[in-house]
């Protein structure tokens, strides 16, 4: 099983990032798919999940109206649509899904 993150770097506030997360080794389109990310020296935290069909997300109250989570199952592929970004989104996102997570990838929001 893998699952592989790209699309972090650095943005200025208000900048807009998007991330991808390919998976591969189990039947993506059955599952839920998740984003978290950690900053440093904090504790990792939910940004936001997908229900199985793409159907049904939620979000931390914290990224609601400007991150979007959205999937494609044909390309096995979960995104995360961050806009308006702020310096306190920076972290390092990872994504996630039943036992399973990728290595993350950097997201850093600064001028």
């Amino acid at each position: 099983v893998q699952l592989v993150e790209s699309g972090g770097g650095l943005v200025q506030p208000g900048g807009s990032l998007r991330l991808s997360c390919v998976v591969s080794g189990f039947t993506f389109s059955s599952y839920i798919m998740s984003w978290y990310r950690q900053a440093p020296g904090k504790e990792r935290e939910l940004v936001a999940s997908i229900i199985s069909t793409g159907g049904g997300t939620n979000y931390a109250d914290s990224v609601k109206g400007r991150f979007t989570i959205f999937r494609d199952n044909a390309k096995n592929t979960v995104y995360l649509q961050m806009n308006r970004l702020k310096p306190e989104d920076t972290a390092v996102y990872f994504c996630q899904s039943r036992t399973y997570w990728g290595r993350g990838t950097q997201v850093t929001v600064s001028s």
